[in-house]
């Protein structure tokens, strides 16, 4: 396999989960009586520009299709961030009336409903069919298509360059990762800026969080590499922060390389300077990671077959792609966990690609008084924990497995 960015041959390995079907396809009652389709889940590490990639098995249209079922909208702590997000957007790069902000895969509108209601005009750019009807229905502008440069001249060409644009969660979604990032300089205005946040690839691998693995994360990123890649088309990042959602992501600021003002704020090369001496430019850094990652998951496993000896119910909650990975890893079926609870209706009443377990409505907890509750979405734990405290009045206890197993009281 060659680099996505590069071109170079990939022959570092960083860890192997084996197989799986996308951690998004989740079953319908139709189509649990056939068969899934599985890949197998790799992970490789480029040694000329440090972009760290799955292994090409997938397309893109197989992960992002109409029956796309992540709503960003139903999690209360990532809603108070995207508005924390518009109100200091707003504020530095004085938008009003008069801008355009554009957000890269816009999900379900729960970013934009903040620039709307500041009366700050925009657009969104979203693929899958269902997340985009939600958008819609919130009264948001969506264009449904992928974002490259195609799209971004097809705007550009409409009179939408935009003043701001905003990408959460998806550079690292993308597979011709260089065309999505040169649509960025033919979408922005000549002193515009763009955003884009994910998760951060030195705390994913310093805290072995192996299960934000999965096909639909093409890439795991680095300020290293993504200063590379934006150089390489026509992007130049000019500020940095390191947030702690998604246990530990960046927001980078870029702009145009031939029209951006925007001073390089001193963070971007002391955060450049702290990965190099970390050692990821380094082969030795990603050695370990597959037997870290082992441990984990060995971990869990050896707690869920206790509890069943002992005679302890099990369920879990929050039917997220980041358990989709650590349950088809582990092996894990129905008859350690027989069902996930979740709040968003487009899940409940399918079931958890691979390991098969259905995903039921919350209330289902209140009745079946589980002993132990495993919480997937760990990086939203806090909030997960004091939506579900009621599990206490029973002696229920909270479960995590990742970033290491770990009992609340």
């Amino acid at each position: 396999m060659k680099c996505r960015h590069c071109g170079s041959n990939l022959e570092l390995p960083l860890v192997d989960l084996g197989s799986a079907p996308p951690s998004n396809a989740y079953l319908t009652e139709q189509t649990f009586k056939a068969p899934e389709k599985w890949f197998p889940l790799r992970v490789l590490v480029c040694q000329q520009c440090w972009l760290v990639q799955t292994e090409d098995f997938a397309r893109r249209e197989e992960l992002f299709n109409a029956d796309y079922a992540y709503f960003s909208g139903f999690s209360s702590t990532w809603l108070a961030h995207c508005e924390r997000y518009v109100t200091d957007m707003a504020g530095r790069f004085e938008l009003g009336a008069n801008s355009h902000v554009v957000e890269v895969a816009a999900n379900d509108g729960y970013l934009l409903q903040y620039v709307q209601a500041r009366n700050i005009p925009c657009t969104g750019v979203e693929p899958t069919a269902s997340t985009a009807a939600a958008a819609r229905a919130k009264g948001i502008p969506i264009v449904e298509d992928f974002f490259g440069v195609r799209l971004a001249r097809e705007l550009a060409a409409q009179g939408k360059q935009a003043d701001l644009t905003t990408a959460n969660n998806v550079l690292a979604h993308v597979p011709d990762i260089n065309d999505f990032v040169a649509g960025f300089a033919v979408l922005l205005k000549p002193q515009g800026a763009a955003t884009f946040e994910f998760p951060y690839l030195l705390k994913l691998i310093d805290q072995t969080l192996f299960d934000t693995i999965y096909h639909e994360h093409f890439s795991y990123l680095s300020l290293t590499a993504v200063d590379r890649i934006f150089a390489a088309n026509r992007l130049t990042v000019f500020d940095v922060e390191e947030l702690p959602t998604q246990g530990g992501s960046l927001r980078v600021f870029a702009q145009r390389s031939d029209t951006g003002q925007h001073s390089r704020d001193a963070k971007v090369d002391e955060l450049l300077k702290h990965e190099c001496q970390a050692g990821m430019t380094t082969a030795p850094y990603y050695a370990g990671f597959q037997a870290k990652t082992d441990a984990v998951k060995n971990d869990f496993l050896a707690f869920l077959l206790a509890a069943k000896r002992q005679g302890h119910s099990v369920a879990a909650y929050g039917a997220a792609a980041k358990g989709n990975t650590l349950m088809n890893y582990a092996g894990i079926r129905p008859d350690l966990i027989p069902f996930v609870a979740d709040r968003n209706p487009a899940k409940q009443g399918r079931y958890m690609p691979g390991s098969r377990i259905p995903i039921v409505d919350e209330p289902r907890l209140k009745n079946c008084k589980p002993d132990y509750v495993v919480i997937l979405p760990w990086n939203l734990k806090a909030e997960v924990m004091g939506q579900l405290e009621y599990i206490k009045a029973w002696g229920g206890r909270f479960v995590t497995a990742v970033p290491h197993l770990e009992l609340a009281p």
